[in-house]
């Protein structure tokens, strides 16, 4: 019997060059043919070869918007041997073609491609021949064919970006959205690679299945090629310590390919702070008489995942809870959206980064946008490792989508790719159909109540289409029609999810009116905030640094319904309900973060505080908008386009802790309670503090609790001790949760609005003695920012009791920072910076004193100390 030659061969296509024939006469070098990157993007090659500037610095974006607009052509040369073309079976593998591709291989056409996100493999033998062959990826612009379909099928209502943009299967944020630009990206965003094979193994669906009988490794395969008797598929199941479970051998030549292995001694899968997240490693081989034709390795967890919909005691509707192994799951998280335009440019690390920042910040559930891609293997396999539960939207978002047969011949296509891609993953815990799309219908009469469904095209997606494919296909993970959805109408608050934008959008009601606003999960919720002053000094000069500036305003891009811009001005308002208006662009940035981080506050207490108990989940999820930037730009985002957590990122860490002690301030009343994840019931200590803005200390009072399990635990504020309690006006609460007589918790009440009080200077020092930073403020400290430049101490946005001090760890790459250390005052004081924590020049901005009645104090420090 003829062996084969050699292991499969997966021959990645180099050697890449890039044209635009037709570039307009401004640009008339891209005519020319330049070295390219595969994967990447048509932006990202002129970028490298200087052919345009930076599109995120300045107005830059404006300028580059030809590049959207010309058709590219990619070429590459190569070499195919005589014994590739000897392989029974010889695949053009085409992993992502962004958008509207059409693929010729020696001048044959072989493929007319229009949907970015289905990958494509082709039989091209009959097109090769030994020697060297030609491929060319030919890229025509969206804009015209969008807007041909949309002439052909109608208009359709969308929000944000060109209406075209629903009749084309390309990541809707590249059309533009209230926090990105237009780059309209064209390319092979993924791998290109020659495929010479005898079989493959083409798909495998292995859960690690938990019943009542055990937990059982359920495998089918699907083998393409050639397979010939003899042939073997051999699977190996290793522990997460890497010790072998179970394994069997099946008869590739058999039909069908199916097996049942037992697994013993299960270890479950968690989300994070529920418990571990061992990963099983499963090994799938394809043997021809002792040579390996194909192999594949996945890791799996064992776990369940459902959501429940119950009755809510007391109220109407239902929850909307998330249980993973029969424990309901708070989940607190955030949206994400992709890390940039230009995909290829987001590395493994940086998503690994990003997302354990999110795991650093106690999240537990991470939500990928319908307006962005099926992400990247990376994010997934590391939320598998993070124990970061995922709700995947299907890319649709925001617009009235059609659904003639050709679009959903290519809608099944790619949904049956993404979820044969990505439900191996632990962390898959929803499918989601649409984002915001159903409140889009709702408001041209299409859906809710009164609304005509005939004229909702898209339900054919919605409710029969990508519902039939996760069953068929990932039947284990929970479907859910879209997001809001649920209830009579999307913004019901009593069945379903729920995005809570009448803070920021809609009637602009105050942060501290979230609770009203709440829905059984609340999947959005916002406000916004500019990125740090490191990453505004990369997109702006220094003529551009002031609120009002245009291109600060460009780098804000929210919009009213009407797409005028509003961002600045919605932004200045909640501004001005808590601060006096700022004195200096420094101030303003300050400002504004603070109060997204106020409002974060405001938000998490009100959703988490009614998380409750058993038969009482009133709320059971808050996922921020959003987590993540794509750009530098004032957005609601918590970490900014340089990786650096805002102010708001902190305070969501602080009230999704394991044990969180959270409080309202009505006036003069008070209402505290501890939210608590953890399995047991916690005994611990409440210590209450009410003092003076200027410090003196009008009560303190000490208690023993006990926070229930998995619950939310009322704080009895009916003690004698604290009989008729009240906070005068001008007065500072703070709540301290202590376990074993160490704080785990504390929430700070001040007085609202602040502006209307007078804060005294807290009289703040910060010291660097080698590797710590040490805070100490001898009055009540609020909101005690620490500025490092392009770093990110691990604590930040501190509230400070009088005599306190705080001793910081800084991070390795902080050494040659100067440090600026920021408060909220109304008393005026010099300002300066701390030096760098070793020998390098100080870098030192030009402050001036503060003689205005001030919004913040920059207190400062240095190894003797603060002046």
């Amino acid at each position: 019997m003829t062996q084969p030659h050699a292991l499969t061969q997966r021959t990645p296509l180099t050697g890449w060059t890039l044209r635009a024939p037709h570039a307009p006469d401004p640009h008339s070098r891209a005519r020319d043919w330049l070295e390219a990157t595969v994967p990447g993007t048509v932006h990202g090659d002129l970028l490298r070869h200087g052919l345009i500037p930076d599109p995120f610095d300045g107005l830059n974006e404006l300028d580059v918007q030809w590049v959207g607009q010309t058709a590219w052509t990619y070429r590459t040369t190569f070499t195919v041997t005589p014994e590739q073309l000897q392989s029974p079976h010889l695949d053009l593998c085409l992993d992502g073609l962004d958008t509207l591709c059409t693929v010729h291989l020696n001048g044959a056409a072989v493929l007319r491609s229009d949907n970015m996100f289905v990958p494509h493999r082709l039989d091209v033998r009959a097109h090769l021949h030994a020697g060297e062959n030609t491929l060319t990826l030919h890229f025509e612009p969206v804009l015209p064919h969008g807007r041909a379909l949309e002439a052909t099928h109608g208009t359709r209502a969308v929000w944000n970006g060109d209406p075209s943009r629903v009749y084309v299967r390309k990541a809707q944020y590249h059309y533009g959205w209230d926090w990105g630009p237009v780059i309209l990206t064209a390319g092979p965003w993924k791998d290109v690679t020659l495929h010479a094979y005898h079989a493959r193994i083409d798909d495998l669906h292995a859960p690690l299945t938990v019943g009542p009988d055990g937990t059982w490794l359920d495998l089918s395969a699907t083998l393409g090629g050639t397979t010939r008797p003899g042939d073997l598929l051999r699977v190996t199941l290793h522990g997460p310590d890497g010790a072998e479970v179970a394994r069997t051998t099946l008869d590739a030549h058999g039909e069908p390919l199916q097996a049942r292995l037992h697994v013993p001694d299960p270890q479950l899968w968690w989300p994070r702070g529920y418990g571990p997240q061992p990963l099983y490693t499963l090994h799938v081989t394809l043997d021809r008489e002792g040579v390996t034709l194909d192999t594949l390795t996945r890791r799996l967890g064992a776990r369940t995942v459902e959501v429940r919909q119950d009755p809510v005691a007391g109220e109407p509707g239902t929850s909307f809870t998330f249980v993973v192994n029969g424990v309901p799951i708070f989940a607190g998280g955030a949206n994400w959206i992709p890390e940039d335009l230009l995909l290829d440019r987001v590395t493994p690390e940086q998503y690994r980064h990003r997302l354990q920042q999110a795991a650093d910040a106690n999240m537990v559930m991470i939500r990928v946008w319908g307006g962005g891609i099926y992400e990247h293997d990376a994010f997934y396999d590391t939320c598998d490792e993070l124990g970061l539960l995922v709700w995947q939207d299907f890319l649709f978002a925001c617009g009235m989508y059609p659904a003639h047969p050709d679009f959903l011949t290519s809608v099944q296509a790619e949904a049956q790719a993404a979820v044969r891609r990505l439900r191996h993953h632990a962390s898959l815990a929803l499918w989601c159909g649409n984002n915001e799309d159903y409140q889009v219908a709702e408001s041209v009469g299409a859906s809710g109540p009164g609304g005509d469904p005939a004229r909702f095209d898209a339900l054919a997606i919605y409710e029969r289409l990508l519902p039939d494919v996760v069953r068929s296909l990932n039947p284990d993970v929970p479907y859910w029609p879209g997001s809001p959805s649920g209830g009579a109408a999307s913004h019901d608050q009593t069945v379903g999810d729920r995005h809570t934008w009448e803070i920021w959008h809609g009637v602009m009601a105050p942060h501290r009116d979230y609770g009203r606003y709440e829905g059984r999960f609340v999947s959005e919720f916002g406000l916004q905030a500019p990125p740090s002053l490191h990453v505004i000094e990369r997109f702006t000069r220094p003529e551009d640094r002031h609120a009002a500036s245009r291109v600060m305003e460009h780098h804000n891009r929210a919009a009213d319904p009407q797409g005028r811009p509003d961002g600045a001005r919605r932004l200045a308002a909640y501004l001005s309900d808590t601060f006096a208006p700022p004195r200096d662009f420094a101030e303003y940035v300050y400002a504004t973060r603070a109060v997204q981080a106020d409002a974060m506050t405001s938000a998490y207490r009100a959703f988490r505080g009614r998380w409750g108990h058993a038969g009482a989940r009133a709320v059971s999820g808050a996922l921020v908008w959003q987590l993540n930037d794509c750009w530098p730009v004032t957005s609601w985002s918590v970490i900014d386009s340089g990786g650096l957590p805002k102010p708001a990122y902190h305070a969501i860490r602080r009230e999704l802790a394991p044990l969180a002690v959270q409080a309202r301030r009505d006036d003069e009343r008070l209402s505290a309670w501890i939210a608590s994840s953890l399995g047991a019931d916690q005994p611990a200590q409440v210590h209450l503090d009410v003092l003076t803005l200027s410090g003196e200390r009008l009560l303190t009072h000490a208690w023993p609790v006990t926070a229930a399990a998995n619950a939310v635990t009322p704080l009895d504020l009916t003690d004698p001790h604290l009989a008729d309690l009240k906070l005068p006006g001008g007065s500072v609460a703070f709540l301290r949760l202590l376990v074993d007589g160490q704080e785990r918790s504390r929430a700070a009440l001040w007085p609202e609005p602040l502006k209307y009080h007078d804060l005294p200077d807290p009289h703040l020092t910060a010291t660097v003695t080698g590797d710590t930073l040490t805070l100490r403020a001898e009055r009540p400290a609020r909101g005690v920012w620490i500025d490092a430049g392009p770093h990110a101490p691990r604590d930040n946005h501190l509230d400070l009791l009088p005599g306190e001090t705080v001793t910081l760890p800084l991070p390795a790459d902080i050494a040659a920072a100067s440090i600026t250390v920021r408060a909220v005052s109304s008393g005026a004081v010099q300002a300066q910076d701390l030096p760098p924590r070793h020998d390098a020049p100080p870098h030192r901005p030009a402050h001036t004193p503060l003689n205005a009645p001030p919004v913040l104090v920059i207190a400062t420090g240095s190894d003797q100390g603060a002046p």
